[in-house]
């Protein structure tokens, strides 16, 4: 029930220390009028921009920018149109990524995005051919200093799959349709909840140990994470600390 994600590690990192608050809160926003404009501006019937308003209170989104956001994207006010679209390829070694964005000019995005992959020495691959690796999952980040024995019992009891740590905090996974209920369930049984998401699981891990090769891999992860469209940028790939520390470094 318990192990440890290396590449969650260095994502969560990479969040705390570079992201900019501003581009922070653009991707929530995107992934907010999304919501609401596929399904709805209520809350209580449409799951999915509970999930991106949760998201987005997570990461300090003011309500009322939350709320022009939805109005923007049910016809109340003017704004840009969105669309979401998952990009598949691979990075050196063999290592599968799946990319998700959202554009207001598909046409850009997809040049953009097929360059970033070529430039890290990655390629894109067709629609299907790396998804299948990955399973949807609920995931609930909760403080690392939390004692582990007593977490994962609370986690048990309220529905959670899974625990791990990201070497920071601990993290957990739950069925994607269960989230909101095991985040309740999670905060009633007295855990501080710092965020909760949805999230792209792998089946199974490649291992790299080479230094070099570690290396390429995290710069084309960071370039395509970095290009102002992307939402999430998820890897199988398993890399030891002390590489991983060498490249924070």
């Amino acid at each position: 029930m318990s192990g440890h994600s290396k590449w969650a590690t260095t994502k969560h990192r990479k969040g705390a220390q570079d992201k900019a608050r501003a581009k922070l809160f653009a991707k929530l926003i995107r992934q907010i009028e999304v919501a609401a404009r596929e399904g709805g501006g209520d809350m209580d019937a449409n799951a999915s921009l509970r999930t991106a308003f949760q998201k987005a209170r997570d990461g300090s989104v003011p309500i009322d920018t939350i709320e022009r956001a939805i109005k923007r994207a049910t016809g109340e006010a003017d704004g840009v149109r969105y669309e979401a679209i998952t990009y598949e390829g691979y990075a050196p070694g063999g290592v599968a990524i799946i990319v998700e964005v959202l554009t207001d000019n598909r046409n850009r995005t997809s040049a953009e995005v097929r360059s970033l992959f070529s430039k890290g020495g990655g390629a894109i691959a067709e629609p299907g051919s790396v998804a299948w690796q990955f399973d949807r999952k609920g995931s609930i980040e909760v403080p690392g200093s939390l004692s582990e024995d007593d977490l994962l019992e609370k986690v048990m009891e309220a529905g959670g799959e899974n625990l791990t740590s990201n070497g920071e905090n601990f993290l957990i996974t739950t069925d994607p349709m269960e989230t909101a209920a095991v985040r309740e369930a999670l905060e009633a049984a007295g855990v501080k909840v710092l965020s909760s998401d949805l999230i792209l699981v792998p089946q199974n891990f490649i291992p790299v140990t080479d230094e070099n090769d570690a290396k390429k891999i995290l710069r084309l992860i960071e370039a395509i994470d970095d290009q102002d469209d992307v939402q999430n940028v998820y890897a199988n790939v398993d890399i030891p600390d002390e590489i991983l520390a060498t490249y924070e470094g």
